[in-house]
């Protein structure tokens, strides 16, 4: 499948993608801490740096 922008518009929609603290990702943060639920952010330990990681508490 073709691109239907040009490198110059393509490169200027994707500088404005964000990876991290999105809209969405930051409401579902909002809404799992009032909830109780603690976290980690995107662990560089883990394959892939998931979004939220949650820890085993034993």
């Amino acid at each position: 499948m073709a691109d239907v922008h040009d490198k110059k518009t393509r490169s200027y929609n994707m500088s404005r993608i964000r990876a991290k603290n999105t809209k969405p990702e930051m409401l579902v943060r909002r809404y799992l801490f009032s909830r109780g639920f603690r976290y980690r952010l995107h662990d560089k330990k883990l394959p892939e740096k998931p979004d939220l990681y949650f820890e085993d508490k034993i």
